[in-house]
Protein backbone atom coordinates (compact mmCIF):
# COMPACT_ATOMS: atom_id res chain seq x y z
CA UNK A 1 0.00 0.00 0.00
CA UNK A 2 3.06 2.14 0.22
CA UNK A 3 3.63 1.72 -2.78
CA UNK A 4 0.57 3.69 -4.72
CA UNK A 5 0.92 6.64 -1.97
CA UNK A 6 4.30 7.20 -4.11
CA UNK A 7 3.22 7.12 -6.78
CA UNK A 8 0.94 10.58 -6.10
CA UNK A 9 3.57 11.58 -3.41
CA UNK A 10 5.21 14.91 -4.05
CA UNK A 11 9.30 13.96 -3.89
CA UNK A 12 10.05 16.59 -1.01
CA UNK A 13 7.43 14.89 0.86
CA UNK A 14 8.57 13.07 3.68
CA UNK A 15 5.90 9.82 2.82
CA UNK A 16 5.80 8.61 6.66
CA UNK A 17 4.78 12.12 7.81
CA UNK A 18 3.40 13.68 4.62
CA UNK A 19 4.58 16.86 5.17
CA UNK A 20 8.11 18.75 3.80
CA UNK A 21 10.94 16.55 4.61
CA UNK A 22 12.73 18.52 8.17
CA UNK A 23 16.49 17.07 7.89
CA UNK A 24 16.18 15.02 5.04
CA UNK A 25 18.48 11.74 4.72
CA UNK A 26 18.68 9.63 2.00
CA UNK A 27 18.59 5.87 2.60
CA UNK A 28 21.06 3.38 0.26
CA UNK A 29 17.73 2.45 -2.29
CA UNK A 30 17.55 6.55 -2.93
CA UNK A 31 14.44 7.27 -1.01
CA UNK A 32 14.59 10.29 1.13
CA UNK A 33 12.80 10.98 4.66
CA UNK A 34 12.98 13.10 7.58
CA UNK A 35 15.68 11.83 9.73
CA UNK A 36 13.11 11.61 12.83
CA UNK A 37 10.42 10.04 11.19
CA UNK A 38 12.95 7.13 9.54
CA UNK A 39 14.62 6.37 12.73
CA UNK A 40 11.31 6.33 14.66
CA UNK A 41 10.74 3.38 12.04
CA UNK A 42 14.19 1.73 12.13
CA UNK A 43 14.17 1.80 16.05
CA UNK A 44 10.24 -0.21 16.21
CA UNK A 45 12.42 -3.20 13.71
CA UNK A 46 15.76 -2.76 15.54
CA UNK A 47 14.62 -6.27 17.09
CA UNK A 48 14.70 -7.89 13.45
CA UNK A 49 17.66 -7.36 12.82
CA UNK A 50 16.89 -5.91 9.47
CA UNK A 51 15.60 -2.58 8.07
CA UNK A 52 13.22 -1.75 5.47
CA UNK A 53 12.13 1.48 3.34
CA UNK A 54 8.91 2.24 3.94
CA UNK A 55 8.23 2.44 0.23
CA UNK A 56 10.08 0.07 -1.57
CA UNK A 57 10.25 -2.45 1.45
CA UNK A 58 14.30 -3.08 0.53
CA UNK A 59 15.63 -4.40 3.21
CA UNK A 60 18.94 -3.04 4.78
CA UNK A 61 21.47 -4.66 6.88
CA UNK A 62 23.16 -3.89 9.18
CA UNK A 63 20.87 -0.63 10.01
CA UNK A 64 22.45 2.18 7.56
CA UNK A 65 23.89 5.61 8.84
CA UNK A 66 22.56 8.55 8.41
CA UNK A 67 23.91 11.47 7.20
CA UNK A 68 21.85 14.60 6.08
CA UNK A 69 21.21 15.23 2.42
CA UNK A 70 22.68 18.78 1.98
CA UNK A 71 21.23 19.83 -1.19
CA UNK A 72 17.71 18.39 -0.51
CA UNK A 73 17.66 20.67 2.46
CA UNK A 74 18.80 23.40 0.82
CA UNK A 75 15.99 22.82 -1.95
CA UNK A 76 13.22 22.13 1.19
CA UNK A 77 14.16 25.33 2.63
CA UNK A 78 13.42 27.22 -0.89
CA UNK A 79 9.93 25.60 -0.76
CA UNK A 80 9.41 26.95 2.41
CA UNK A 81 9.86 30.62 1.25
CA UNK A 82 8.10 30.18 -1.94
CA UNK A 83 4.33 30.11 -2.84
CA UNK A 84 4.06 26.03 -3.01
CA UNK A 85 4.16 25.62 1.05
CA UNK A 86 0.84 27.70 1.99
CA UNK A 87 -0.38 27.16 -1.70
CA UNK A 88 -3.70 25.15 -2.22
CA UNK A 89 -3.61 22.12 -4.80
CA UNK A 90 -3.50 22.69 -8.53
CA UNK A 91 -6.89 22.82 -9.88
CA UNK A 92 -8.28 19.31 -10.84
CA UNK A 93 -10.70 18.18 -13.02
CA UNK A 94 -13.36 17.05 -9.58
CA UNK A 95 -15.10 13.36 -9.86
CA UNK A 96 -18.66 13.24 -9.30
CA UNK A 97 -18.39 11.82 -5.82
CA UNK A 98 -16.20 14.73 -4.92
CA UNK A 99 -17.73 16.17 -1.63
CA UNK A 100 -16.80 19.41 0.57
CA UNK A 101 -13.70 17.46 2.13
CA UNK A 102 -11.39 16.00 -0.51
CA UNK A 103 -8.46 14.17 -0.23
CA UNK A 104 -5.16 15.96 -0.20
CA UNK A 105 -3.14 13.90 -1.30
CA UNK A 106 -4.69 12.68 -5.05
CA UNK A 107 -3.08 14.40 -7.75
CA UNK A 108 -5.51 14.13 -10.88
CA UNK A 109 -8.53 12.75 -9.75
CA UNK A 110 -9.99 13.76 -6.30
CA UNK A 111 -12.07 11.81 -4.05
CA UNK A 112 -13.99 11.99 -0.60
CA UNK A 113 -11.62 11.94 2.12
CA UNK A 114 -12.30 10.10 4.78
CA UNK A 115 -10.52 11.31 7.82
CA UNK A 116 -7.85 14.08 8.73
CA UNK A 117 -4.70 13.48 10.35
CA UNK A 118 -4.26 16.65 12.89
CA UNK A 119 -0.39 15.99 12.89
CA UNK A 120 0.15 15.76 8.59
CA UNK A 121 -2.78 18.38 8.70
CA UNK A 122 -3.97 16.79 5.53
CA UNK A 123 -7.37 15.24 4.60
CA UNK A 124 -7.00 11.37 3.31
CA UNK A 125 -9.24 9.33 1.13
CA UNK A 126 -9.64 5.14 1.91
CA UNK A 127 -6.77 4.30 -0.16
CA UNK A 128 -4.27 7.38 0.85
CA UNK A 129 -5.17 7.03 4.42
CA UNK A 130 -3.48 3.20 4.93
CA UNK A 131 0.02 4.01 5.69
CA UNK A 132 -1.48 5.61 9.14
CA UNK A 133 -2.89 1.66 9.60
CA UNK A 134 0.43 -0.07 8.30
CA UNK A 135 3.17 2.07 8.88
CA UNK A 136 4.43 2.22 12.68
CA UNK A 137 5.13 5.81 12.74
CA UNK A 138 2.11 6.84 11.53
CA UNK A 139 0.22 4.66 13.76
CA UNK A 140 0.89 7.03 16.45
CA UNK A 141 -0.74 10.33 14.21
CA UNK A 142 -4.25 11.28 15.40
CA UNK A 143 -6.93 11.13 12.96
CA UNK A 144 -10.53 12.52 13.00
CA UNK A 145 -12.68 12.91 10.80
CA UNK A 146 -12.38 14.64 7.97
CA UNK A 147 -11.78 18.26 8.24
CA UNK A 148 -11.30 21.34 5.95
CA UNK A 149 -10.71 22.85 8.98
CA UNK A 150 -7.68 21.45 10.74
CA UNK A 151 -5.42 24.66 10.57
CA UNK A 152 -8.15 25.65 13.31
CA UNK A 153 -6.95 22.85 15.24
CA UNK A 154 -3.12 23.51 15.35
CA UNK A 155 -1.65 25.88 17.71
CA UNK A 156 -0.33 28.99 15.15
CA UNK A 157 2.79 29.65 17.14
CA UNK A 158 4.51 26.22 18.18
CA UNK A 159 2.49 24.06 14.81
CA UNK A 160 1.47 21.74 18.11
CA UNK A 161 -2.17 20.18 18.35
CA UNK A 162 -4.41 22.48 20.54
CA UNK A 163 -5.77 20.44 23.44
CA UNK A 164 -5.62 22.43 26.28
CA UNK A 165 -8.31 25.77 27.27
CA UNK A 166 -6.37 28.63 28.98
CA UNK A 167 -9.24 29.97 31.71
CA UNK A 168 -6.87 32.88 32.52
CA UNK A 169 -6.94 33.75 29.06
CA UNK A 170 -10.19 32.21 27.66
CA UNK A 171 -8.55 30.85 24.81
CA UNK A 172 -7.52 27.15 23.77
CA UNK A 173 -3.56 26.78 23.42
CA UNK A 174 -1.34 24.09 23.07
CA UNK A 175 1.06 21.86 25.20
CA UNK A 176 3.98 24.15 24.70
CA UNK A 177 2.07 27.55 25.40
CA UNK A 178 1.26 26.32 28.80
CA UNK A 179 5.39 26.75 29.40
CA UNK A 180 5.35 30.23 26.95
CA UNK A 181 3.43 32.96 27.72
CA UNK A 182 0.59 30.82 29.41
CA UNK A 183 3.01 29.75 32.37
CA UNK A 184 1.50 29.44 35.44
CA UNK A 185 -1.99 29.90 34.18
CA UNK A 186 -4.91 28.26 35.17
CA UNK A 187 -5.46 25.87 32.66
CA UNK A 188 -7.31 22.40 32.02
CA UNK A 189 -7.46 19.99 29.17
CA UNK A 190 -10.36 20.60 26.41
CA UNK A 191 -11.76 17.44 27.25
CA UNK A 192 -12.30 18.73 31.04
CA UNK A 193 -13.31 22.41 29.67
CA UNK A 194 -16.13 20.90 27.94
CA UNK A 195 -16.94 18.38 30.78
CA UNK A 196 -17.52 21.82 32.74
CA UNK A 197 -19.54 23.50 30.31
CA UNK A 198 -21.79 20.72 29.97
CA UNK A 199 -22.37 20.37 33.10
CA UNK A 200 -22.30 24.74 33.91
CA UNK A 201 -24.86 24.28 30.87
CA UNK A 202 -27.10 21.90 32.37
CA UNK A 203 -27.00 23.20 35.49
CA UNK A 204 -28.06 26.99 34.07
CA UNK A 205 -30.61 24.99 32.14
CA UNK A 206 -32.03 23.32 35.19
CA UNK A 207 -32.01 26.78 37.53
CA UNK A 208 -34.09 28.52 34.20
CA UNK A 209 -36.41 25.61 34.41
CA UNK A 210 -36.78 26.02 38.12
CA UNK A 211 -37.37 29.83 37.70
CA UNK A 212 -39.89 29.39 35.01
CA UNK A 213 -42.02 26.72 37.06
CA UNK A 214 -41.97 28.75 39.62
CA UNK A 215 -43.45 31.64 37.72
CA UNK A 216 -46.05 29.89 35.66
CA UNK A 217 -46.99 28.61 39.67
CA UNK A 218 -46.90 31.91 40.88
CA UNK A 219 -49.00 33.58 38.14
CA UNK A 220 -51.36 30.14 38.51
CA UNK A 221 -52.09 31.03 42.29
CA UNK A 222 -52.46 34.77 41.33
CA UNK A 223 -54.78 33.60 38.67
CA UNK A 224 -56.68 31.35 41.22
CA UNK A 225 -57.05 33.87 43.69
CA UNK A 226 -58.68 36.20 41.37
CA UNK A 227 -60.99 33.73 40.52
CA UNK A 228 -61.29 33.39 43.77
CA UNK A 229 -62.20 36.96 44.45
CA UNK A 230 -64.74 37.07 41.89
CA UNK A 231 -66.49 33.70 43.18
CA UNK A 232 -66.72 35.02 46.31
CA UNK A 233 -68.45 38.62 44.36
CA UNK A 234 -70.89 36.20 42.74
CA UNK A 235 -71.88 34.63 46.14
CA UNK A 236 -72.20 37.41 47.55
CA UNK A 237 -74.40 39.35 44.84
CA UNK A 238 -76.53 36.26 45.16
CA UNK A 239 -76.75 36.27 49.27
CA UNK A 240 -77.60 39.72 48.85
CA UNK A 241 -80.21 39.07 46.03
CA UNK A 242 -81.62 35.99 48.09
CA UNK A 243 -82.07 38.02 51.25
CA UNK A 244 -83.47 41.28 49.47
CA UNK A 245 -86.64 38.27 47.96
CA UNK A 246 -86.91 37.08 51.46
CA UNK A 247 -87.40 40.85 52.98
CA UNK A 248 -89.51 41.17 49.87
CA UNK A 249 -91.82 38.16 50.30
CA UNK A 250 -92.08 38.84 54.27
CA UNK A 251 -93.46 42.23 53.60
CA UNK A 252 -95.75 40.68 51.60
CA UNK A 253 -97.20 38.20 54.12
CA UNK A 254 -97.37 40.58 56.42
CA UNK A 255 -99.88 42.79 54.28
CA UNK A 256 -101.81 39.35 53.56
CA UNK A 257 -101.84 39.06 57.44
CA UNK A 258 -103.05 42.31 57.84
CA UNK A 259 -105.83 42.13 55.42
CA UNK A 260 -106.90 38.44 57.05
CA UNK A 261 -107.00 40.34 60.38
CA UNK A 262 -109.10 42.84 59.64
CA UNK A 263 -111.90 40.57 57.52
CA UNK A 264 -111.89 38.61 60.38
CA UNK A 265 -112.59 41.18 62.59
CA UNK A 266 -115.72 42.66 60.23
CA UNK A 267 -117.10 39.12 60.14
CA UNK A 268 -116.69 38.81 63.67
CA UNK A 269 -118.85 41.88 63.69
CA UNK A 270 -121.31 40.76 60.92
CA UNK A 271 -121.87 37.20 62.79
CA UNK A 272 -123.47 39.46 65.89
CA UNK A 273 -125.94 41.43 63.14
CA UNK A 274 -129.67 40.21 64.41
CA UNK A 275 -131.55 41.22 61.25
CA UNK A 276 -131.31 38.83 58.73
CA UNK A 277 -131.94 41.18 55.75
CA UNK A 278 -129.36 43.57 56.76
CA UNK A 279 -126.97 40.50 57.36
CA UNK A 280 -127.56 39.28 53.86
CA UNK A 281 -126.87 42.48 52.63
CA UNK A 282 -124.20 42.95 54.65
CA UNK A 283 -122.43 39.62 54.00
CA UNK A 284 -122.57 39.70 50.13
CA UNK A 285 -121.35 43.26 49.93
CA UNK A 286 -118.08 41.56 52.19
CA UNK A 287 -117.91 38.80 50.03
CA UNK A 288 -117.76 41.25 46.87
CA UNK A 289 -115.05 43.06 48.65
CA UNK A 290 -112.92 40.40 50.20
CA UNK A 291 -109.81 39.99 48.25
CA UNK A 292 -108.87 37.08 45.98
CA UNK A 293 -106.62 34.16 47.41
CA UNK A 294 -103.06 35.48 47.25
CA UNK A 295 -101.27 32.88 45.25
CA UNK A 296 -98.42 30.73 47.62
CA UNK A 297 -95.39 32.01 48.13
CA UNK A 298 -92.46 29.64 48.62
CA UNK A 299 -89.30 30.01 49.76
CA UNK A 300 -86.66 27.59 48.15
CA UNK A 301 -82.85 27.44 48.85
CA UNK A 302 -80.53 28.95 45.71
CA UNK A 303 -79.31 25.60 44.11
CA UNK A 304 -76.82 27.63 42.11
CA UNK A 305 -74.81 27.66 45.72
CA UNK A 306 -74.92 24.19 45.26
CA UNK A 307 -73.85 23.87 41.48
CA UNK A 308 -71.39 26.37 42.82
CA UNK A 309 -69.49 24.10 45.21
CA UNK A 310 -69.86 21.03 42.92
CA UNK A 311 -68.17 22.97 40.05
CA UNK A 312 -65.30 23.66 42.20
CA UNK A 313 -64.66 20.86 43.77
CA UNK A 314 -64.44 19.30 39.67
CA UNK A 315 -62.00 21.97 39.26
CA UNK A 316 -59.80 20.91 42.26
CA UNK A 317 -59.84 17.79 41.50
CA UNK A 318 -58.81 18.77 37.50
CA UNK A 319 -56.21 20.99 38.93
CA UNK A 320 -54.59 18.44 41.05
CA UNK A 321 -54.33 15.94 38.21
CA UNK A 322 -52.92 18.00 35.72
CA UNK A 323 -50.36 18.92 38.06
CA UNK A 324 -49.61 15.16 38.55
CA UNK A 325 -49.29 14.81 35.08
CA UNK A 326 -46.79 17.95 34.96
CA UNK A 327 -44.87 17.01 37.81
CA UNK A 328 -44.05 13.54 36.62
CA UNK A 329 -43.15 14.66 32.77
CA UNK A 330 -40.73 17.11 34.24
CA UNK A 331 -38.99 14.56 36.26
CA UNK A 332 -38.82 12.41 34.06
CA UNK A 333 -36.94 15.17 31.28
CA UNK A 334 -35.03 15.70 34.33
CA UNK A 335 -33.85 12.05 34.92
CA UNK A 336 -33.52 11.90 30.89
CA UNK A 337 -31.16 15.28 31.11
CA UNK A 338 -28.43 13.55 33.86
CA UNK A 339 -28.67 10.71 32.42
CA UNK A 340 -27.32 11.98 28.93
CA UNK A 341 -25.15 14.33 30.90
CA UNK A 342 -22.83 11.07 32.24
CA UNK A 343 -23.95 8.08 30.64
CA UNK A 344 -24.29 9.66 27.08
CA UNK A 345 -26.83 7.14 25.49
CA UNK A 346 -27.42 7.91 21.50
CA UNK A 347 -31.13 7.76 21.91
CA UNK A 348 -34.12 8.00 22.94
CA UNK A 349 -34.32 4.39 23.44
CA UNK A 350 -31.26 3.89 25.40
CA UNK A 351 -32.01 6.38 27.68
CA UNK A 352 -35.63 4.47 28.41
CA UNK A 353 -33.62 1.45 28.94
CA UNK A 354 -31.30 2.88 31.15
CA UNK A 355 -34.42 3.71 33.63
Amino acid sequence: MAEAVVKDQDPFRCSICLDLVKDPVTIPCGHSYCMKCINGCWDEESQKGEYSCPQCRETFSPRPVLKKTTMLAELVDKMKNSAFQTASPPPATYAEDAVDVECDFCSERKVKAVQSCLVCLISFCQTHIEPHYSIPALKKHKLVHASTHLQEKICSKHDKLIEVFCRTDKKFICMLCIMDEHKGHDTVSAAAERKEREVRSQSRSAQEREEQSEKICTGLLESIERRLSEVKYVIRAQQKAAVKDAEDVLEKLEQELAELRREDAELEKLSLEEDHVHFLQSFQAHQSSVSKTLPAILLSPYKSFEVLGKSLSALKSEMEEVCKQNIMKISQEVTYAEIVLHQKPNTREEFLKCK
